[in-house]
């Protein structure tokens, strides 16, 4: 199942649902005052490749996606005796049965399928409620024909998806007829506009490959937006952003400019940056309060700066730093700082020299609108000026921006004076994204350190 297919579904099969099964093992032996040994851990690694093929063989997370809900529960009863069946064969088979608890075994088989039924449950609930209130994702269709039909009828057809199909874009006359109730939204040259003045976020394009010029010429219009694409037919014809196989209710789709922080990965980022900053924030806090008086007592000013920025699908966010200048420019023309500035008060250079300054925003990161790891968030005038300069620029802003990036571990920190400059920063975060992984993450913030060290660019 494809994580942008229906994220809920994604992160019980491969996280919730694996993790409620051995937490639940764990407690259960904690209460009956049993030693966790090294075999429990064993039995732990079974059930985990057990019920991911039994459950995915019951088609347990099909039945959920598509709202059945007594076939959910009757299928996770059978799903969970068939994997009793094998573990109390093999348990026998290899006289491991013997170093188990029988009273922690058997509360724990009768609790576990209960526990799952309940949690699907609550979060079916969530999903339903998130719906009703308008928390969907929208959708436009390019080209009105059976695929892209199908795909709306699917969406329709399965709330849980958490998605709403606006309408269609198609250049064809009989497509007014095709479209049926669905509104014609316009032809294929109306799409990137609607899409920026709607904030569409996912853009399905169902056209056939002999319209490839104009397929090619859509991108390249879309290039200014921030909204995921996908392409229907099930073949691979352009080589862009996190292009993979997907499916959106059963319906092949192509991703072609896609966020690589999807499903588990998602998860995974978003726990390790919450983690991280806090324990950032509860160890730095009195360096900052430090900080923070000293920027209050030797400058005019409030102590934090904020300063509008692009965050996550080019909504608007507010980044905080310590004030480090005389002036606290946010308007529609931003001059960035230059060595020798002299608008740098006497404590903010220091603090910019050393990075201090960004020390606030793990405040951002705890709040969910920045990222430890990601593309440096730029002013909005910046990003108004540059998205029109540089191909690509707003592909950058379908992640959350960060502390440190890409970009700036490899030479490219402080003052874009030249276009090229920028151009080159833009280079290394579509990089960033194209080829993400959490040990990627890891190697920037070391190498943030040593860059910070050197004080390379920073003024």
């Amino acid at each position: 199942m494809a994580a942008n297919d229906i994220p809920v579904v994604s992160f019980f099969k491969y996280l919730l649902d694996p993790f409620m099964i051995w937490g639940l093992l764990v407690l259960i032996a904690f209460a009956y005052d049993e030693t966790f040994t090294g075999y429990y851990l064993v039995l732990m690694i079974i059930t985990f490749f057990i019920s991911s093929y039994i459950y995915e063989q019951t088609h347990i997370y099909r039945t959920w996606r598509n709202g059945k809900l007594l076939a959910y529960i009757r299928d996770t009863l059978l799903g969970w005796g068939i994997i009793i069946a094998i573990l109390v064969f093999l348990g026998y088979a290899t006289k491991l049965s013997y170093q188990y608890s029988d009273q922690v075994i058997l509360t724990w088989f009768i609790v576990t399928p209960v526990a799952l039924i309940v949690s699907h449950l609550i979060v079916r609930k969530i999903a339903t409620d998130l719906r009703k209130e308008g928390e969907v994702r929208s959708a436009v269709i390019v080209g009105a024909n059976d695929t892209g039909m199908n795909l709306a009828e699917r969406i329709l057809e399965y709330p849980y998806l958490l998605m709403e199909v606006r309408g269609f874009f198609d250049d064809r006359d009989e497509s007014r007829s095709s479209a049926g109730s669905t509104s014609l939204l316009g032809g294929v040259s109306d799409v990137a506009n609607y899409v920026r003045s709607n904030n569409i976020q996912m853009i399905f394009i169902s056209l056939p490959m002999s319209a490839q010029p104009r397929i090619r010429a859509l991108l390249d219009d879309l290039h200014d937006t921030t909204a995921s694409i996908y392409f229907l037919p099930d073949v691979y014809i352009f080589d862009l952003m996190q292009a993979r196989f997907d499916n959106v209710g059963g319906v092949p789709v192509v991703a072609i400019c896609e966020s690589p922080f999807s499903g588990v990965d998602s998860v995974v980022k978003n726990a390790s940056d919450f983690v991280l900053a806090l324990l950032i924030l509860l160890l730095l806090s009195p360096l900052m309060l430090v900080i923070a008086l000293a920027v209050k007592l030797t400058s005019p000013g409030p102590a934090i700066f904020r300063q509008r920025r692009y965050g996550l699908n080019g909504e608007e966010i507010i980044v905080y730093k310590f004030r480090t200048m005389k002036v606290s420019e946010d308007g529609s023309r931003i001059e960035q700082a230059q060595k020798n500035d002299p608008r740098i008060t006497r404590i903010g250079a220091f603090l910019r020299r050393t990075s201090l300054d960004e020390l606030p925003q793990f405040i951002n990161v705890l709040q969910g609108r920045m990222s430890i790891v990601g593309p440096r968030p730029h002013a909005v005038a910046h990003n108004e000026l540059y998205r029109k300069l540089i191909k690509g620029y707003m592909l950058r802003h379908k992640v959350k921006p960060g502390i440190t990036g890409w970009a700036q571990v490899n030479g490219l920190r402080g003052e874009t004076e030249v276009l090229e400059k920028m151009q080159a920063r833009i280079e290394f975060d579509l990089d960033y994204l194209q080829n993400w992984s959490i040990w990627m993450d890891m190697w920037i913030i070391m190498r943030t350190v040593w860059v910070v060290l050197r004080r390379d660019n920073a003024y």
